[in-house]
């Protein structure tokens, strides 16, 4: 079985370098759920991408430009998404924050190689 330890601390999450201003904090999951923690400075792109999960983000800080299907939204502190499986999304960072995701089943392409 895959899961994560019981206790997430941030202090002790390595944050994951994506490249273009986008850093990756994984927290608690097992085989049917993951917590995930996104952060983004000004102006940085979650290019469009599709994907077998379903995902539920909360905004907890900054304002982005979201596109998922064929709609798109300005979305800031406080607001939330839903994306369902194999639905086009991506993201435009308007003012650097964080995005909490929630993806189920877990993303595998996630893990900590260490769980792989």
């Amino acid at each position: 079985m895959i899961q994560s330890d019981i206790f997430q601390f941030e202090a002790e999450i390595p944050w994951e370098d994506l490249g273009n201003g986008i850093h990756r904090q994984v927290f608690g999951y097992d085989e049917t759920l993951m917590l995930v923690k996104a952060r983004f400075v000004k102006g940085a792109v979650g290019a469009m991408h599709q994907h077998p999960h379903s995902q539920v983000t909360f905004v907890e800080s900054g304002a982005f430009e979201m596109t998922i299907g064929e709609e798109t939204k300005t979305i800031r502190k406080g607001d939330g998404y839903y994306v369902p499986p194999h639905v086009v999304h991506g993201v435009v960072c308007l003012e650097a924050g964080t995005l909490i995701d929630a993806f189920s089943p877990h993303r595998e392409d996630f893990l900590p190689a260490k769980t792989i």
